[in-house]
């Protein structure tokens, strides 16, 4: 179910449109939130095996798997993280922009409604 706000005139009753749009921004700006997470758990922490021993781990072996992938991982870890940063912006502001425009919109109805409400009290 859309929990978000409705775009589009087709909600006007006795008004043709051409599209229909719904935006879940609460739902988009959840996502955000997500990628916000994401982005920090990728620059915070390039070794999931940090910290930890070889008896922890459960050999050497597992120890040097994880820091041949710590290593692999740096070289692709920030372009990655930049990535998921724009995204996490993108969504935001496409939130930001879809509740701007609906309001945009229903300003514009309501002052068309009261003009045509105007004008045939005038007639």
């Amino acid at each position: 179910m859309c929990t978000g706000r409705r775009t589009g005139a087709g909600s006007q009753v006795g008004v043709v449109s051409m599209s229909d749009l719904k935006a879940d921004t609460k739902r988009i700006r959840e996502c955000s939130r997500a990628l916000q997470r994401i982005y920090d758990s990728f620059t915070g922490r390039a070794n999931p095996a940090k910290d930890f021993s070889a008896d922890e781990l459960g050999n050497k072996l597992i120890v040097d798997a994880f820091d041949e992938f710590a290593d692999n991982w740096k070289i692709h870890r920030k372009d990655l993280a930049e990535k998921i940063r724009k995204l996490g912006v993108i969504t935001w502001d496409a939130a930001k922009n879809y509740d701007a425009i609906d309001s945009e919109l229903a300003r514009a109805l309501r002052e068309q409604d009261a003009r045509t409400a105007s004008a045939r009290g005038a007639k």
